[in-house]
C-alpha cells in the first residue's frame, strides 16, 4: 500500500479510537433507554442487546498442504502415454469449439484444411516425449526447454501431461490450445500464447481475435506452480483464458464427469482475457499468484463453484472491470489475506446470489469503482478488512441481507465508509428467472474503523435492520463532525447517543419490524 493509503493509516494508528462528533461534547444527550427511542418517520432506533454480536474470530483454512513438494507428489509417471495427431472433428473434448459453422470456420482457416489435434492418451507424457513423437511441422523444440505447439493438444481422460522447468508457446496463427481432459501438470514453467510473425507473446489487440488459450474440463485435475502464464484468451465461449470449467449441461448429462479441481499456487498471469476462469468446479485453490494486467477480470470463479480457496494473491491493473470476482451462487468459499488494488472498478466482488462465504483480511486499495462490493448475495461474513483510498465506496451492499462486518477499516475511500442500498433490477437486461433478487438489505456492523471517507462514515437507505456496535469513526471529512447518510442521518443524534457516549449496542429497524416481534 502506497501514497493516500498509506498517510491514512498512518494518521490512525495515531489517533486510536477518538470518535469526532458533529455535535459539541456539552450540548444536552438525547434520552436513552432499552425500549424504543422515537418512532419518527419510519425507524426506530433502541439499544440491543450485545451478547448476540460477539463473535469469535473465523478459523481460516490451512494453507500448509498446497505446495510444490505436494504437487509433485501427485504425479505419477507410469504408465507411458500416446500421441496421436487426428482430426478434431467428433471429439468431446473438442465439441465445444468444432460445434458451429464460425468457430469451426476458425481452425480450418488456421490449419488451412480439415483441423487436426494432437492427443495424448493412456498415461504420462512430458514435452521432451511429444516433440520425438511428433512431426516438427506440429511440435517442435525451437531452443533449449523452449517448445512450439502449432496445434491444438488435448490430454484425454486418463492421461497426464508435465510440464517441467520448460517453455511451452502455443501459436496464435496456427490456432493452438491446450485441453485438459485427464491431469495437467505445470512446473516452473512458462504457457505463452506465441505470436509466431513478431517472434514474441501474442499480446492483446482486440477482444475477438484468436488467442490460445488453457480449458480444464469436469472431471479433470489441474496444477500451475511456481509457473508464469501469459496472452491467453480471447471473448469466446471457454476461451477465456485460464479455464477451469465442468462440461457444458447437455454433454454433462451424457458424460457424468465430476467437478473439475485443481491447485493455481506461487505463479503469475498476466494479459489473460480473464486470468481465471472457473464453471461449477470445486475445491479449487488459488493461493499465493499474481494477477496483472488481465483484460476483463483478475480471478473470475463463476456459477456454482464451490468451496473455493483464494488466499494470499496479489491482483492489480485489471483493465476493464474487477480484480477478483465471484458470480451466481459460488458458496462456501474463503476470500483471504489477498491485495487487489488499482483495478478498473471494484477490488473484490461477491455477484448474484453467492452466499455463506468469508472476506477476511483483505488489503482492497485505490481501485476505481469499491473497494469490496456485494451485489445480491446474502448472508457474508467480512472481517478484518483493510479498505482504503478506492474511487466510490470502501464496502458496498446492494439487494443483500444478513451481511455481517466485523472489525473492517474502511478509511479515505471517495464516497461512503460502508454503504447499503437496494435497487429495483426488473427494467435490466438481468434475466430475473437466472439470477432473482429482493430489494432487501440488511448489515451487522460490529468493531473496525471508518476514518476519512468522502462523503459519510455510514450510509443505509430503506433498511431491513441495521445492528451496530464498537464502531470507530474517526477524521471527518467535514468540519462539522461525523455526518451519517440516509435513514442513519436522519436519526444521527440517537444513534451516536448510544454508540459512542453510552458504548452500547444500536439497532435500527423499520416501524413496521418492531410491531411484527411485538405480535
Amino acid at each position: 500500500m502506497n501514497g493516500r493509503g498509506a498517510t491514512l493509516l498512518t494518521a490512525l494508528l495515531l489517533l486510536g479510537s477518538t470518535a469526532v462528533l458533529a455535535r459539541p461534547p456539552d450540548a444536552p444527550l438525547a434520552p436513552s433507554t432499552t425500549q424504543e427511542l422515537s418512532a419518527a418517520k419510519t425507524y426506530t432506533v433502541t439499544r440491543a442487546p450485545i451478547e448476540p454480536l460477539h463473535l469469535d474470530k473465523p478459523k481460516l483454512p490451512d494453507l500448509s498442504g498446497y505446495s510444490a513438494a505436494a504437487v509433485r507428489a501427485k504425479i505419477e509417471h507410469s504408465p507411458a502415454g500416446r500421441v496421436t495427431v487426428r482430426r478434431m472433428l467428433r471429439q468431446d473434448a473438442l465439441k465445444e469449439f468444432v460445434g458451429g459453422n464460425n468457430r469451426l470456420a476458425e481452425w480450418v482457416r488456421r490449419q488451412r484444411g480439415m483441423p487436426q489435434a494432437v492427443f495424448i492418451e493412456g498415461g504420462y507424457v512430458n514435452l521432451a516425449e511429444l516433440a520425438q513423437k511428433l512431426p516438427k511441422q506440429y511440435f517442435s523444440q525451437t531452443a533449449k526447454g523452449v517448445y512450439l505447439a502449432r496445434l491444438p493438444i488435448v490430454v484425454a481422460q486418463g492421461a497426464t501431461l508435465h510440464i517441467d522447468r520448460q517453455t511451452l508457446r502455443l501459436s496464435q496463427e496456427r490456432g493452438a490450445f491446450l485441453i485438459n481432459d485427464g491431469k495437467l501438470f505445470i512446473e516452473g514453467s512458462q504457457l505463452i500464447g506465441w505470436r509466431e510473425a513478431a517472434n514474441a507473446a501474442a499480446s492483446f489487440r482486440t477482444a475477438k481475435e484468436f488467442r490460445p488459450f488453457l480449458l480444464s474440463w469436469g472431471g479433470t485435475e489441474t496444477y500451475i506452480v511456481n509457473s508464469t502464464v501469459t496472452s491467453l484468451g480471447y471473448d469466446e465461449s471457454k476461451s477465456y483464458g485460464l479455464n477451469i470449467s465442468q462440461y457444458s449441461p447437455d454433454m454433462h448429462m451424457r458424460m457424468r464427469r465430476a467437478a473439475p479441481r485443481g491447485w493455481l499456487i506461487d505463479s503469475e498471469f498476466v494479459d489473460l482475457w480473464y486470468g481465471f476462469y472457473c464453471y461449477e468446479a470445486q475445491d479449487i485453490v488459488v493461493k499465493g499468484n499474481t494477477y496483472r494486467d488481465n483484460l476483463i477480470y483478475g480471478i473470475d470463479p463463476h456459477d456454482r463453484s464451490q468451496r473455493l480457496i483464494i488466499a494470499g494473491n496479489r491482483v492489480h491493473g485489471t483493465k476493464k472491470k474487477h480484480g477478483i470476482i465471484v458470480s451466481r451462487e459460488v458458496n462456501d468459499s474463503w476470500i483471504f489475506n489477498n491485495q487487489s488494488y488499482d483495478n478498473q472498478l471494484s477490488g473484490i466482488v461477491l455477484d448474484r446470489n453467492s452466499s455463506n462465504n468469508l472476506v477476511a483480511d483483505n488489503e482492497v486499495y485505490q481501485n476505481r469503482a469499491d473497494g469490496i462490493t456485494l451485489y445480491e448475495s446474502s448472508n457474508n461474513l467480512l472481517w478484518g478488512n483493510r479498505v482504503v483510498d478506492n474511487a466510490r465506496h470502501g464496502i458496498r451492499l446492494r439487494n443483500s441481507v444478513n451481511i455481517r462486518l466485523y472489525e473492517n477499516l474502511a478509511a479515505g475511500n471517495g464516497l461512503s465508509g460502508i454503504y447499503g442500498h437496494t435497487k429495483d433490477l426488473s427494467d435490466t437486461d438481468r434475466d430475473i428467472a437466472l439470477d432473482p433478487f429482493d430489494a432487501k438489505v440488511s448489515m451487522i456492523v460490529v468493531g473496525g474503523k471508518l476514518a476519512g471517507n468522502g462523503s459519510s462514515p455510514l450510509a443505509i437507505d430503506s433498511p431491513l435492520s441495521v445492528e451496530l456496535y464498537r464502531v470507530d469513526m474517526l477524521m471527518p471529512s467535514k468540519t462539522s463532525g461525523i455526518s451519517l447518510s440516509g435513514i442513519l442521518g436522519e436519526r444521527q443524534e440517537e444513534i451516536l447517543d448510544l454508540l459512542v457516549r453510552q458504548q452500547k449496542a444500536v439497532r435500527i429497524d423499520p416501524v413496521e419490524s418492531q410491531a411484527e416481534l411485538q405480535q
